[in-house]
């Protein structure tokens, strides 16, 4: 399975999510990050998206890499996926079950953990959802595993009770933390892809940094565009949720960029 090196993320799109999802798909995005999370998302919305999309041959669903999340009850409003007096594991499973009845599909390719369950550590409770998520894979209801919103100490508490690894990390990216450098190190050590979100937005000072705007003078391209080449060449897999067309298109023509290793270089330290 080959993972986009794109990802369209569909957070905060409410009614807009069907048509923008199947004009990411129609602008060339391979890619669909989601989650089963009412409050942020619309998953059955990108459902129907992708659904739209395969009627009108845009896509097919083994083009398409799909990636959903789990997330724990006080991430969601009062719309839950799940049983809130059932057991974690329950939980874990319908969600996967409803999820996979949103997306129209019999599996997805990435089932992410929305976030531990405490700031502070990988505590018991991430355990019996991993394990509740790794029953899933071997179900065969997704292909891989991922955590999202982890801070180094969970990736390292993990590795010290045996924990299987996650496929993805998937994290939003600060410049002023060094675009989240110690994780993505951890990350490149184990072959584990990380996935960066809120690139731009994080990130406005950056898009109007000198530096930046010299860059994306000199390559005829946009400050966006140089941001997201930047995150391909130091391993950050980018997430964009545009909802505008010719962003769509400048954001995926963005890998075409050729940066050199100075301006990429440069680019990390801007406020590392």
């Amino acid at each position: 399975m080959i993972v986009p090196d794109f990802l369209y993320g569909t957070a905060w799109k409410e009614d807009r999510t069907p048509a923008l999802v199947e004009l990411a798909l129609l602008t060339g995005f391979r890619g669909i990050d989601t989650a089963n999370q009412r409050r942020h998302y619309f998953e059955a919305g990108v459902g129907e998206g992708l659904a739209a999309a395969y009627r009108a041959g845009i896509v097919t669903r083994a083009e398409l890499f799909l990636q959903t999340k789990y997330t724990y009850q006080p991430g969601h409003d009062h719309r839950l996926p799940y049983d809130p007096d059932a057991d974690l594991a329950t939980q874990v499973a319908q969600s996967m079950a409803s999820s996979l009845e949103h997306l129209g599909t019999d599996h997805v390719d990435s089932y992410v953990l929305h976030g531990p369950a405490s700031g502070h550590g990988w505590s018991d409770y991430d355990t019996l959802v991993w394990s509740a998520m790794a029953r899933e894979r071997d179900a065969g209801h997704t292909r891989l595993l991922g955590v999202s919103n982890v801070a180094l100490r969970h990736l390292q508490q993990m590795t010290a009770i045996g924990a299987e690894m996650p496929a993805f990390v998937q994290n939003r990216c600060f410049a002023v933390r060094g675009w989240d450098r110690d994780v993505r190190t951890f990350c490149a050590q184990r072959r584990i892809v990380y996935q960066g979100f809120s690139l731009l937005t994080a990130n406005p000072d950056v898009l109007r940094h000198p530096l930046v705007s010299g860059i994306a003078a000199r390559h005829r391209a946009t400050p966006a565009q140089v941001v997201f080449r930047f995150a391909l060449a130091v391993g950050i897999r980018p997430l964009t949720g545009t909802s505008d067309r010719e962003h769509m298109t400048q954001d995926l023509a963005a890998g075409a960029l050729t940066l050199s290793a100075d301006e990429t270089r440069a680019i990390e330290s801007i406020a590392g």
